[in-house]
């Protein structure tokens, strides 16, 4: 009993499953260096494939970002597919059928690990194949607002207007309602003018309409609007509307000009610009001191 034990060594345990090892490493290199060769053929069908995905995109003039995804996702399923077989081959007791009931066990429990993975990934296709935007357009998202200089599978690029960089999910993109300020050339801007009650409404009305119209910044294109619209404490109020370019800075030029236009051209026609009155009323009369009386 004791030399059986003692014949029994942990470094002839250790030699054995070295040995066992290399035999088994031995018999599976045959299956290693076919899986080896399906994912090396795996790699230059995805790249092949991709590049001629992508070629028909370009040349049918689809948006550079959509372009990116649909490659992206190409060589995901072609890579997919291979590493599937590559695994069939290398271990022959793993057929397709128990390699995809495992996967889709696994599935589940990646997609909930996931969940916003996958939700802004998917997010971004719908985004990029309805094309509710475009590279380049000034957008508001809720109290987001920027330009859009990239949109990848994930996330939005938003420059805003001070210069920082915002990466926006692509989920809350898809889930809010989102303005496009630059979707076409023109945009109509509002300000409100006052004019005294004394004033003639006609006679304001048209000074204010024919010094909009006269700007450069205003598009001739369509035409200026000027509307009486309420009876304000001191003034009457005129809406004016007009068009121009509809990118933020060109608004914030034109509003300048035509703020500054209306005042020149009302104080010109010598039409008042009321500024709001107070009236003090008092339970009891107030005694008035003469300036005399308070050096007395």
């Amino acid at each position: 009993m004791d030399s059986a034990l003692e014949n029994i060594s942990p470094v002839r345990i250790l030699y054995d499953q070295i040995e066992t090892l290399a035999r088994d490493a031995i018999a599976l290199l045959p299956n290693l260096i076919a899986a080896l060769f399906i994912l090396l053929i795996t790699a230059l069908v995805a790249y092949g494939l991709t590049r001629l995905v992508r070629g028909i995109l370009k040349r049918s003039k689809r948006r550079p970002s959509l372009v990116s995804a649909v490659g992206t996702l190409v060589r995901l399923l072609v890579w997919a597919f291979g590493v599937m077989i590559a695994l069939t081959v290398l271990f022959p007791n793993l057929t397709p059928t128990k390699l995809l009931a495992g996967l889709g066990i696994g599935s589940i429990a990646v997609g909930l690990a996931f969940k916003d993975v996958f939700e802004n990934f998917l997010a971004g296709f719908l985004i990029l194949l309805r094309k509710p935007m475009r590279i380049g357009d000034d957008i508001e998202c809720n109290d987001l607002s920027g330009r859009v200089e990239q949109i990848t599978i994930r996330d939005t690029f938003l420059r805003k207007r001070s210069g920082e960089l915002l990466l926006v999910p692509n989920s809350f993109i898809y889930k809010n309602p989102v303005c496009v300020l630059t979707d076409t050339p023109l945009r109509r801007i509002k300000v409100v003018v006052g004019v005294a009650y004394g004033e003639d409404v006609d006679a304001a009305r048209e000074v204010i309409t024919d010094a909009v119209t006269a700007l450069e910044t205003v598009s001739d294109e369509k035409p200026v609007q000027v509307f009486a619209t309420t009876f304000n404490s001191s003034s009457i109020d005129f809406d004016v509307r007009w068009w121009t370019t509809s990118t933020p800075l060109g608004e914030h030029r034109s509003r300048d000009e035509v703020v500054a236009a209306i005042k020149r051209a009302l104080d010109d026609a010598g039409i008042e610009i009321p500024f709001p009155y107070r009236t003090l009323t008092f339970n009891e009369p107030l005694s008035l001191a003469q300036a005399g009386d308070a050096e007395e």
